[in-house]
């Protein structure tokens, strides 16, 4: 897939073309494409990587260059993503706070919060973790009951976080919370910023179906953390939660697909080698999984058309994750079934290949992120104008 996204950008994109012939080499180019954001693989080279790309001042290039950006706009985003996922660099081990808290920080912090802690994400000097999905609220986020009370100076944190991805390296967490013991749902929620080196954290892995502990759940038991440390407004945390999720969409639609289309490609040649193509039905199935990748694309070349004009995304966007999800998820098992009996063997101590690693952690992208039945409420309610649904 090529994409020309005009004169504007196009000596920007030459020089990270360039750059990419000259640094996407060694240890780094043996491992393209490895990592993803339910994949831990390969930590160290990719963390290695991703102080590569600091060094070279490719990291935050929508940031403001007082915090350590390069200050540019959002189709430089655009092409820099677009960019990185053609040559198929490795995943960044720091993507939680490059594609979340860096923008959450930049729209809601305050300018003590900015000049805090932008400049070390930036630097690879700090990792962050996500702090949001609870054993009894994970797709109703809503529910969360981890509590925060005030202390003086301080908020004391008690409660579990779980599913929080790369939680084991994390030094921060940005954590819902609950300050206000008699609110319900969406309203008396607090964001705050709580560091991980601390007597009250415990962060525990959860080792996935691809043997990886990328996952972890979290403990916090009367951690402590400065009353500076809320982001936006005590009370409003549902607010500032849902710019983050909404964060999440973003510049990483177009990534996402051409991972997809990759393996769309491999599928087919691998039906080619294998004689899959000689079946009629088989072979529909693998022209409705190249179509499927098609469609992505389309309907992600809106969604950032629509991005770059100053307008917030349509119905698309919304239905986008959705169809991605259970449509990748269609892919990985057809792969598997045009692999046969090979596709069930592994290595010594459980090593996958990238077909089967990929099949796995594709079952949990219906979850993550907001899971499809969600999704289809949303979808229901806030599109087609569906009654709710009915709540206890």
């Amino acid at each position: 897939m090529e994409v020309d996204f005009g004169p504007a950008v196009r000596d920007f994109r030459d020089e990270l073309r360039d750059w990419f012939a000259d640094h996407l080499v060694g240890e780094f180019a043996e491992h393209r494409g490895v990592g993803g954001p339910t994949d831990g693989a390969a930590w160290d080279v990719r963390l290695a990587w991703d102080r590569e790309l600091s060094a070279g001042n490719w990291l935050g290039v929508g940031w403001p260059k007082e915090y350590g950006g390069r200050g540019l706009g959002l189709l430089e985003e655009i092409v820099f993503e677009y960019e990185y996922a053609r040559v198929d660099a490795p995943y960044r081990a720091t993507v939680n706070a490059l594609d979340l808290l860096g923008p959450m920080l930049l729209a809601m912090g305050d300018e003590a919060q900015k000049k805090r802690f932008l400049p070390p994400v930036l630097a690879v000097e700090e990792l962050w973790g996500q702090g949001f999905s609870e054993p009894g609220a994970g797709s109703d986020l809503a529910s969360v009951r981890t509590r925060a009370e005030r202390d003086g100076d301080q908020w004391v944190v008690n409660g579990q976080k779980v599913w929080t991805s790369f939680g084991i390296h994390a030094d921060w967490l940005y954590v819902l919370t609950r300050t206000d013991p008699d609110s319900r749902r969406h309203t008396g929620l607090t964001l705050l910023l709580l560091p991980t080196d601390q007597p009250g954290v415990e962060i525990r892995p959860i080792r996935n179906l691809a043997g990886q502990d990328e996952f972890a759940e979290v403990f916090l038991s009367d951690a402590r953390t400065g009353a500076d440390m809320v982001v936006g407004e005590v009370g409003q945390g549902w607010r500032t939660a849902m710019a983050t999720l909404g964060i999440e969409r973003g510049t990483t639609l177009l990534p996402q697909q051409l991972g997809f289309e990759r393996e769309a490609a491999t599928l087919i040649e691998l039906a080619r080698t294998r004689g899959a193509l000689d079946d009629p039905m088989l072979r529909r199935r693998i022209l409705d999984a190249w179509i499927s990748v098609r469609i992505m694309r389309t309907t992600n070349l809106r969604t950032l058309a629509e991005l770059t004009a100053g307008r917030t995304p349509g119905a698309q966007a919304t239905t986008a994750k959705l169809y991605a999800s259970t449509r990748h998820q269609q892919l990985g098992h057809l792969v598997m079934e045009v692999a046969g009996p090979a596709g069930q063997i592994v290595g010594e101590d459980y090593e996958l290949d990238t077909r089967q690693r990929s099949f796995l952690l594709s079952l949990a992208e219906t979850i993550y992120g907001g899971s499809s039945e969600i999704q289809r409420n949303i979808i229901g309610e806030q599109l087609l104008g569906l009654p709710k649904e009915p709540r206890p």
